[in-house]
């Protein structure tokens, strides 16, 4: 049996039929950058995520840089964030001049400790970027009440978290700004690149639609140093077919979720109780966790990579999220972070392994997966 860790076509043979009838009404009317579709997205998308505003981009990594260009940060300035994330994360901070001030993990969750990040803001903490990580909201409670009495932004990373929730509410419109990704992977994926960026900010959501087109209002007049960041309309249309569907898949994922820890556990595989239980499962603490990855951890790190290989063999598609987190990237060494500044990160990259989770798997098929864990000989390793 064959398990991928993603596949597309299934998604896209559903909705072939609404596809094909959204790429003719676009190469019909020729507008292919900022075209109508794109606008119409904005507002499906906003009302989606409970924001006033949603500005759509060319990338979720525009997104944040495009977001601290309109809070003007730039050299002297410092943004906290998460060592544990996707390399965007931190490049758009490096990208304006700004330093990354990272804060070590929760390791059940992934999610950066918001008692780490209390602890590092200093007069020229500018931003914090939380990183809803693989589906699930961080705990954005503390830094919104800290970042209200001190004067600073909370730029919301939920390039994996549509949909998600936080005590109730959804991501990406809780703080100043949120940043969302449609990479083809994500829960909501275009066929190419694409981002956007919420906010209930007029003033400020002006400034962004500004920014992403070379900070130009009028055509030829630039008022503001911008960057050509535009999603194109084939990618809002496409958007707009599977946009209707994010809830249904999401519970696909959930359910899917819920799946692997029932048969994780009855294999005796994991146990929240036995120390001597070789895998880690993820934990939820907020509400809507939409799964964009089900993250295991297994407890001796050395045999995170055999299990890969045995695993692969086995025909399960796997992913390590990330083998090299943010502080110890070469690109970053100015910053001067060395092995040990972030213990908790620097682990989970050593010992976690992403598992199929998408909504069209079978029970089969998570079957096999489960099967194909517990039969690998190298736990007691």
């Amino acid at each position: 049996m064959k398990v991928p860790l993603l596949d597309l076509n299934l998604q896209h043979k559903k909705l072939e039929r609404e596809l094909c009838d959204a790429f003719k009404q676009v190469l019909d009317h020729g507008r292919f950058i900022l075209g109508p579709e794109m606008e119409l997205f904005e507002k499906e998308a906003a009302a989606f995520c409970a924001a006033r505003h949603a500005i759509a981009c060319a990338s979720g990594s525009d997104a944040l840089l495009l977001a601290l260009m309109a809070y003007d940060i730039g050299p002297g300035d410092e943004v906290i964030t998460s060592p544990y994330s996707f390399f965007a994360t931190a490049s758009c901070i490096a990208r304006v001049g700004a330093r990354a001030v990272f804060a070590d993990i929760e390791l059940d969750t992934y999610n950066m400790d918001p008692s780490e990040t209390l602890k590092l803001i200093t007069p020229r903490t500018k931003a914090i970027i939380p990183v809803h990580l693989y589906g699930q909201s961080a705990n954005m409670r503390p830094w919104m009440e800290t970042a209200r009495k001190k004067g600073i932004r909370i730029i919301e990373d939920a390039a994996q978290a549509i949909g998600a929730g936080h005590e109730g509410k959804p991501v990406g419109a809780l703080g100043d700004v949120g940043c969302l990704s449609f990479f083809p992977t994500k829960n909501l994926g275009a066929l190419g690149d694409a981002g956007m960026l919420l906010t209930n900010d007029d003033e400020l959501a002006e400034k962004l639609r500004v920014l992403r087109v070379h900070g130009m209002k009028p055509k030829y007049h630039h008022q503001l140093l911008g960057t050509n960041s535009r999603m194109d309309t084939i990618q809002a249309a496409v958007l707009r077919v599977k946009l209707p569907h994010l809830n249904e898949w999401a519970e696909g994922r959930r359910r899917n979720a819920a799946t692997y820890t029932r048969l994780i556990t009855e294999a005796g595989l994991a146990d929240a109780k036995k120390e001597t239980a070789p895998i880690i499962l993820p934990a939820v603490r907020q509400t809507n966790h939409v799964y964009n990855q089900f993250v295991i951890r297994v407890r001796n790190p050395a045999s995170r990579d055999p299990l890969r290989k045995h695993l692969e063999a086995a025909g399960v598609g796997t992913e390590i999220y990330y083998p090299v987190p943010l502080h110890l990237q070469k690109c970053f060494a100015a910053w001067s972070y060395r092995v040990g500044n972030f213990p908790k990160s620097e682990l989970a990259s050593a010992s976690t392994l992403a598992l199929p989770i998408f909504p069209e798997l079978t029970e089969a098929q998570l079957r096999h997966v489960v099967d194909s864990l517990q039969s690998f000989g190298g736990w007691k390793a």
